[in-house]
């Protein structure tokens, strides 16, 4: 009896040895496989002759399935901010380790000796695209330096704007013309001038009312109203016998009235 062997395409384990490889099923999944990985082949031979290159996004770090070397293998080739979109892929069908796991998966699962050179990339097609590369490189490095210079443009000007603006704002205002300035204060003059004489002419409206004095009559004496101090008798004191008279001490200035 046969050892027992696992199948990773059928992910079955058979005990008929080699004559699993030729049966219907293990047939047909080796075709659906193959037809899987073909379009990403195709893709990254038409690489060969118009490398793509772009800027790097988390996108490009995806990897795609070599079914004849059974591992994962990066799609693209990065470095630094820049992609080559296939160069992974490309770098890897042209390796002589590719290759050898190819002839042998070939051999083991008795795939159609046709189609083995679809997934083979030839060192002269690989140098080509090496060219290829270089050229995308040098055309994106130019386009990228044209895209600089119409940013530093547009920072320029935009920068030359705003110090248009700054300087309309803190630069003085134009002076005044002398000739003008003189006329204008020749007229200012005249001006304060007139009004100067204008207000120091008297005028009958801040002038006080003038008593009307033609009502009194010629010759008519005038009575003093006011007030008016009687005389008065003042009593005298009596003089007592054998003392002194002190009435003028008393009167002082008065005693000639009296």
């Amino acid at each position: 009896m046969a050892p027992p062997q696992r199948c990773p395409l059928c992910r079955q384990t058979f005990f008929c040895g080699r004559g699993h490889v030729y049966s219907r099923k293990h047939q047909r999944q080796l075709k659906a496989a193959l037809e899987r990985l073909l379009p990403q082949v195709e893709a990254a031979r038409k690489a060969v002759r118009a490398a793509q290159v772009e800027r790097y996004v988390p996108e490009h770090d995806r990897c795609c399935w070599c079914l004849c070397c059974s591992c994962e293998v990066q799609k693209h080739l990065s470095h630094g901010n820049l992609t080559v979109l296939h160069g992974g892929l490309l770098e890897h069908l042209a390796s002589p380790e590719h290759k050898k796991a190819t002839n042998k998966f070939w051999w083991e699962n008795k795939a159609e000796v046709q189609m083995k050179e679809k997934f083979l990339i030839s060192p002269q097609d690989y140098a080509r695209f090496k060219k290829s590369m270089v050229k995308s490189l040098d055309s994106y490095e130019e386009k990228e330096d044209e895209v600089i210079k119409e940013m530093a443009a547009q920072i320029r000007e935009v920068e030359q704007s705003r110090q248009e603006v700054v300087r309309s704002v803190l630069e003085p205002q134009a002076e005044p013309d002398p000739e003008e300035s003189s006329s204008a204060l020749g007229s200012w003059k005249g001006r304060n001038s007139q009004v100067a004489s204008s207000s120091q002419q008297p005028s009958y409206l801040d002038q006080p009312p003038v008593p009307d004095l033609d009502w009194m009559e010629a010759g008519q004496p005038l009575t003093f109203i006011g007030h008016q101090v009687q005389r008065t008798s003042l009593p005298m004191p009596t003089q007592i016998p054998g003392q002194p008279s002190f009435l003028p001490i008393l009167l002082g200035p008065f005693a000639s009235v009296l």
